[in-house]
């Protein structure tokens, strides 16, 4: 899980979010989470399917924002969930034992909390300011220094987002998360697979610094 892209089209730069998946593939991506918020149920199902086939051939894991159905409808790896979602114990009755089940959170507390209901990894952020998702202003911007406390209050993987691009991706991973989530860093570039090169080189280069 070092380098997660969230899929948005209308932060692609009027190219697809196929295209963009693809690219980020042949960039080496790890994650592709699936989100696409403004989409209907049918159009997220028919993209899902179309990246179910992408992420599988390449051996890339496939998560879907929010919906559970869909994620078992197109036969994903897993789900991410979010606070006004259901909760993380539905997704693991719904899914069942082996299907990744990934929560968002923002505070120390919460994290916790997510790992004690069987969250498997974490969305951490939003580390720094950011424009690419409707984030409360409560929860923007929490630093490093949350980060570092994060990573001390649990064992359970996570990445973190918000405002991360390949120049403070080593910083967060230094910080303790075990990989970077982006949205825009990768589907706004000009060369999304060269983006996703590079935000896996400062991951890399953070662990080691870690």
């Amino acid at each position: 899980m070092d380098t997660y892209l969230v899929t948005a089209e209308s932060l692609s730069a009027g190219r697809s979010t196929v295209e963009i998946v693809e690219a980020a593939i042949d960039g080496g991506i790890d994650v592709v989470q699936l989100r696409e918020k403004e989409a209907t149920a049918r159009a997220r199902y028919d993209l899902g399917r179309r990246l179910r086939d992408l992420t599988a051939e390449a051996d890339v894991l496939l998560i879907v924002n929010d919906r559970i159905d869909i994620a078992a409808a197109i036969d994903a790896d897993g789900v991410h969930l979010g606070d006004d979602d259901l909760p993380v114990s539905v997704a693991r009755e719904q899914l069942g034992d082996d299907a990744i089940v990934g929560r968002s959170v923002s505070t120390v507390e919460a994290a916790r909390e997510a790992e004690q209901a069987g969250a498997d990894y974490l969305g951490v952020g939003a580390v720094f300011a950011t424009d690419s998702k409707d984030t409360d202003p409560e929860q923007s911007e929490i630093g490093l220094e949350r980060i570092e406390a994060i990573d001390a209050a649990v064992d359970i993987p996570f990445v973190g987002i918000g405002g991360v691009a390949a120049a403070n991706a080593a910083d967060v991973v230094r910080a303790g998360a075990d990989g970077v989530a982006v949205i825009s860093a990768i589907t706004a570039a000009d060369d999304p697979a060269a983006a996703t090169h590079e935000l896996n080189d400062a991951v890399a280069a953070g662990r080691v610094e870690a």
